[in-house]
């Protein structure tokens, strides 16, 4: 028997497929959350309230300092005994989505408190509500330099998502070692997921940093 045999790279193809489908609208769906959520949580971190403040910085570093298969478990495996049943779907990428979240609003909140103190005189000057300065003045400042950060755990929660076979969700690694049970042959379904997890690394990569160029030429930060 070959090492290597281009037969089976053609059989295992629908099988990546189909898990390359849902790795692929894990991550998008996932990270979607983690950007939203990661902007609501670095807001709240800008509190002048300290108890909101604080708290909400405990909550992320509880999130950040537990691992993401145990975040799974808890919610999908434990949640069913306090009468909360999730799907698994919706409890991988919620979760998936809320755990990066935690790391998002950090990059977010590095990016807000590097823009200049005299910004917020200058709106306060203007009579500019808090809220308008949020949206045309802070914020398309701070976004344009952390979106390489950003991008970066974009690429990590993609990467991230053969966690979700822990309950049964049929991802693309999942599925290139379900066709080498049933085939008795795992080197070529597990390479060519490995090749796919490469080049969408790579091609996230460069549109990453497309989007930064063009955001920093945007609002005239280069």
């Amino acid at each position: 028997m070959s090492i290597w045999d281009w037969y089976y790279v053609w059989e295992a193809l629908p099988f990546l497929y189909r898990g390359a489908v849902i790795t692929v609208q894990a991550t998008l769906i996932g990270f979607a959350i983690a950007l939203v959520l990661g902007l609501i949580f670095a807001l709240i971190r800008q509190s002048n309230n300290r108890i909101v403040n604080n708290a909400m910085a405990e909550t992320v570093e509880f999130i950040r300092s537990t691992p993401l298969l145990l975040q799974i478990f808890f919610v999908y495996f434990v949640g069913p005994q306090f009468g909360i049943v999730i799907p698994a779907w919706v409890a991988g990428i919620g979760v998936l989505g809320i755990h990066y979240a935690a790391y998002c609003s950090e990059v977010y909140r590095a990016g807000i408190e590097a823009v200049d103190g005299g910004q917020w005189e200058a709106s306060i000057a203007l009579n500019l509500s808090r809220a308008r300065t949020w949206r045309v003045i802070i914020l398309p400042q701070a976004i344009p330099p952390i979106v390489p950060g950003l991008g970066n755990y974009f690429i990590g929660m993609f990467k991230d998502t053969p966690i979700l076979a822990a309950i049964a969700i049929l991802e693309m690694l999942q599925q290139a070692k379900n066709f080498g049970a049933e085939n008795y042959r795992y080197i070529e379904a597990i390479t060519m997921a490995g090749f796919f997890y490469l080049v969408f690394s790579l091609i996230a990569s460069v549109i990453v940093q497309a989007v930064s160029y063009w955001l920093n030429r945007r609002y005239h930060l280069q």
